[in-house]
C-alpha cells in the first residue's frame, strides 16, 4: 500500500482539480492505517485541514444506529420483528396510525414507507427525539410497511428514539456508552458545541461559499449527526471487518450480527451502478463481482463515503466540507481500491441514444411531491423538463433556488433517465414506476416520490 506522503500529495492534486475546498481521506489495509488531508476547513478562515480535523459523517451515522439496535437485540430487548407500537406504546405513526404494523426490520431497511424526509428541529433539549417522534403521528405514509424500499431519514430516527426509551437515557449517550468509549473513539462528538472544541470543518455549497447553518436539527441525531475524524470512522469500520470485535479486543456484538447486517435484506430500485440492495443499515453494491458494503453522507454543505470490502478486508473513507464531492469520491476511491484489489468501481449511468417516443414521455409529465421535494414536469422540445423544488425545513436548512434539469433518456425503455446541474458532474439516475397499486412515481435520490393530482 502507498505511504500517507503519497496519498497526501494525491488528495491535495485531485481536491483542487475538483474544486473541494477540503478532505480528508482514510485507508485501513494489511493491517495498517494510512491518512490524509488535503484544503481548507472553511475558507472564511484558510484554516488548513489536518489528518485530525473532524468532519460530519451524515447518514453514515445510520450504520452506527443500526449496530446498537443489533445490541439492544442481542440483549434480547427487540427482535427484527417488534413493532414500533409494541416498543413505543402509545405513540402513533402517520394519519393510519402504522405503529402496530412497522418493524425493527422496516426501520433499519427503509421498507416502513413513512415520509423520509421530516427535518423538524424540536429544539436542543434532551428530549428532541421524542418530541421529532410524537409529532410523526403527521407524517405521510408513501406505501404500506414492507411495500418497496424508499430512504427515510425519520425512521431511522424513530429507531433512535427505541434506543433512547429502551437504555434510558439521549441517543447521544447511548453511542457513547455502546460504541464510542469501547472503541476508544476520542474525537467522535455529535453536538456543536463538542465539535468547536477541535479542528472541525465547515460545509460549503457548490459556489464555494460557506453555508449560513453549520448542522442538521439535534432531533435528527440518530439518521445523522456524527462528525467524526478518518481515524475514528475507520476504527469503526474495523470493527465490522473484525466481526464486531474491539481493538482492544472486547466483543461489542456477535459475528452473527454483523454477517446480517452485510446481507441484502431490500431491492434498491433503479439502474445503473449496481447499489442493488440494504441490509440492516449499510448499503450493498457489486464492484467486479465483489460485493462492497458501505455509507454515504450528506449534510448541510458537507458529504462523507465509507466503502469496506470484508473479502479483501479493507476499509476507506473519505470526508469532505462540500455539497459537490461525487466526481472526487469516484476519482479517490478508484485509484484505492484499484491499487488495493484491482476493482473498479461500477460505471456511471449516461444518456443513451435512444427515443422512447412522444407518448412515453407525455406519460411521466405532471407533479410529483412527497415532503421536502417537488419535482415538476413538462414535456418541450421533444425533451422531458423537470424543476426541483427544495419545500419546508430542508428549504430553509439549505438555502437552495428552484433547479430546472432536463431529462435524457438512459436507455429505450421510457422508465429510465439521467440529468445533471453541470457538465463536470456525474449523471444522476432517475427512473418511473408504479407500486403495487398502480400508483405512479419518480425515483430519485433512493426515495419514491408518487405522482399527486
Amino acid at each position: 500500500m502507498r505511504d500517507a506522503a503519497y496519498w497526501t500529495a494525491r488528495l491535495a492534486e485531485l481536491t483542487r482539480h475538483a474544486r473541494v475546498p477540503g478532505t480528508a481521506l482514510g485507508i485501513w489495509a494489511d493491517g495498517q492505517e494510512v491518512l490524509a488531508a488535503a484544503g481548507v476547513l472553511n475558507r472564511a478562515t484558510g484554516v488548513g485541514v489536518t489528518t485530525g480535523s473532524l468532519f460530519q459523517v451524515g447518514s453514515i451515522t445510520k450504520v452506527w444506529t443500526a449496530t446498537m439496535i443489533m445490541q439492544l437485540i442481542e440483549e434480547g430487548r427487540l427482535s427484527l420483528g417488534t413493532t414500533v407500537a409494541e416498543v413505543l406504546p402509545g405513540l402513533r405513526l402517520g394519519a393510519g396510525d402504522l405503529a402496530g404494523r412497522v418493524t425493527i426490520a422496516h426501520l433499519l431497511t427503509h421498507t416502513s414507507g413513512v415520509d423520509g424526509d421530516i427535518f423538524t428541529d424540536t429544539g436542543r433539549g434532551d428530549d428532541c427525539v421524542r418530541r421529532y417522534a410524537d409529532l410523526l403521528e403527521r407524517a405521510a405514509s408513501v406505501f404500506p410497511p414492507g411495500g418497496a424500499y424508499s430512504y427515510s431519514n425519520s425512521g431511522y430516527v424513530l429507531a433512535g428514539r427505541i434506543l433512547e426509551v429502551l437504555d434510558g437515557r439521549t441517543w447521544d449517550e447511548s453511542l457513547r456508552e455502546r460504541l464510542c468509549g469501547p472503541l476508544e473513539l476520542n474525537q467522535t462528538v455529535t453536538l456543536p458545541e463538542e465539535a468547536i472544541l477541535y479542528r472541525a470543518a465547515v460545509g460549503h455549497h457548490a459556489d464555494g461559499s460557506v453555508v449560513s447553518t453549520w448542522s442538521l436539527p439535534r432531533s435528527i441525531g440518530p439518521a445523522g449527526l456524527i462528525t467524526a475524524t478518518p481515524h475514528d470512522l475507520l476504527t469503526f469500520a474495523r470493527f465490522h471487518l473484525d466481526g464486531g470485535v474491539a481493538p482492544n479486543g472486547k466483543r461489542l456484538l456477535s459475528e452473527a450480527s454483523v454477517a446480517v447486517m452485510h446481507q441484502p435484506q431490500a431491492v434498491i430500485p433503479g439502474f445503473g451502478a449496481p447499489a442493488g440492495a440494504v441490509g440492516y443499515g449499510w448499503r450493498l453494491s457489486r464492484w467486479d463481482g465483489r460485493m462492497i458494503v458501505g455509507h454515504d453522507g450528506d449534510t448541510v454543505g458537507q458529504s462523507a463515503y465509507l466503502r469496506v470490502d470484508p473479502e479483501a478486508r479493507i476499509a476507506a473513507c473519505l470526508l469532505t466540507n462540500s455539497a459537490e464531492s461525487a466526481t472526487l469520491y469516484r476519482q479517490v476511491f478508484g485509484e484505492v481500491f484499484g491499487e488495493l484489489t484491482g476493482i473498479a468501481l461500477p460505471a456511471d449511468p449516461g444518456p443513451a441514444d435512444a427515443d422512447p417516443g412522444a407518448a412515453a414521455l407525455e406519460r411521466h409529465a405532471g407533479r410529483y411531491e412527497r415532503t421536502s421535494r417537488r419535482f415538476e414536469l413538462t414535456v418541450r422540445g421533444g425533451r422531458l423538463h423537470m424543476v426541483l423544488t427544495m419545500t419546508g425545513e430542508l428549504a430553509a436548512l439549505t438555502d437552495t433556488e428552484p433547479e430546472e434539469l432536463v431529462l435524457y433518456p438512459a436507455d429505450s425503455s421510457g422508465a429510465n433517465f439521467v440529468c445533471r446541474s453541470r457538465d463536470d458532474e456525474p449523471w444522476a439516475p432517475l427512473s418511473f414506476g408504479e407500486l403495487a397499486d398502480g400508483a405512479p412515481y419518480l425515483f430519485m435520490s433512493g426515495r419514491v416520490t408518487p405522482r399527486v393530482g
